[in-house]
């Protein structure tokens, strides 16, 4: 029998889950065996994935789970060095040459196991089966307003944390805006998810957008107009061959940009877009400064789904289902495109 274990995120700020009650049950009902750690911090409580027929352990178990389990979180494992033994589903950010997921790939070899890499879950026409994209965009582009508005008082953006719900966060987000005049926006992206997203989120505060996808970035750059605006919205995720939007000569160019919303975050990556930072921020520190006079701040925050952990959690599971319904059949379909690239990855590692 096929064994889903889902085990609790233990990476800060991580409240989202990527099986939902409803889920579990279709799962139980298909003959899948479903186990579900107890967790501190989800956002979807337990008692659900009681009533849907999962087993229930202890939360962070996962590295005593049964060989033949296949454990399934979203976010980093703690970074202890350990050979990985089992099959694992999750984001590794270990394909673009991140330095931390070549340690990864080094404990997947190490152990045996195998990284089934939610991002490289893709259909026969290569798009993904699921993704967090729109929420990640949503909250990303509020967080880059808030950095804006910080801005425009003085200062630097403080602390992000978890809104209760979209209009709660709609409201906050009003707040801080209150009585500016709306900056305008580029979002590089605009026609996928993760920009769809972010463009919603600027109608919702009145912020004026440009659209950006592949026909207008086509060029390879470089990009004035990015310049041009005061916000940029970075909605592309780094691949090889990737154009470079914000080159490092941008801290001292001219230009009204004073806000890098860098939504797709990788800036480890040797393909990343954006070359004025290097290193992610957080819900603590959600802006870097790299300039000064003017001002130009970088959001990268790589979890920003989290900021709406009901709300992302339930539309991504609904996303990732059928996948999960095939586990069954792990060499075919979208199982076996993501071991195929896991076999690619971890051989030259």
């Amino acid at each position: 029998m096929t064994h889903l274990w889902v085990r609790a995120e233990q990476r800060p700020n991580e409240e989202r889950v990527g099986l939902t009650p409803e889920g579990a049950a279709a799962l139980v009902q298909a003959g899948i065996r479903v186990t579900v750690e107890k967790s501190s911090v989800r956002a979807i409580p337990l008692k659900g994935y009681v009533a849907a027929g999962c087993g229930i352990v202890e939360e962070n178990a996962w590295p005593r789970a049964p060989a033949d389990a296949i454990i399934f979180g979203l976010k980093e494992l703690p970074e202890d060095g350990t050979p990985l033994t089992n099959r694992h589903i999750m984001f590794g950010h270990a394909y673009k040459g991140q330095p931390a997921g070549q340690v990864l790939l080094k404990r997947f070899k190490a152990g045996g196991g195998v990284l089934y890499d939610l991002e490289y879950l893709v259909g026969e026409d290569g798009r993904r089966v699921a993704a967090f994209g729109y929420w990640a965009g949503y909250a990303g582009a509020a967080v880059s307003l808030k950095c804006w508005a910080a801005q425009q008082r003085g200062g630097i953006a403080g602390p992000v944390r978890k809104a209760a719900s979209k209009e709660a966060l709609l409201a906050e987000l009003g707040a801080e805006l209150a009585g500016l005049e709306r900056p305008r926006a580029i979002i590089i992206g605009a026609l996928g998810r993760v920009g769809t997203g972010a463009a919603d989120l600027c109608r919702a505060m009145g912020v004026a957008v440009t659209k950006w996808d592949m026909a207008e970035t086509a060029s390879g750059g470089p990009f004035p107009e990015v310049l041009e605006h005061e916000i940029f919205l970075n909605c592309i995720l780094a691949r090889p061959g990737c154009p470079v939007f914000v080159p490092a000569s941008a801290r001292t160019d001219p230009r009204k940009l004073t806000v890098i919303g860098d939504i797709a975050c990788d800036p480890t990556s040797d393909f990343s877009p954006i070359k004025v930072y290097d290193r992610a921020t957080d819900w603590d520190a959600p802006a870097l400064r790299v300039h000064d006079d003017p001002s130009l701040d970088v959001t990268a925050i790589d979890n920003l789904p989290s900021l709406m952990p009901v709300e992302s959690s339930v539309d991504y599971a609904a996303q990732l289902l059928p996948s999960l319904l095939t586990l069954e059949a792990l060499d075919k379909g979208v199982w076996g495109r993501a071991k195929v690239e896991f076999d690619m990855h971890v051989a030259g590692v």
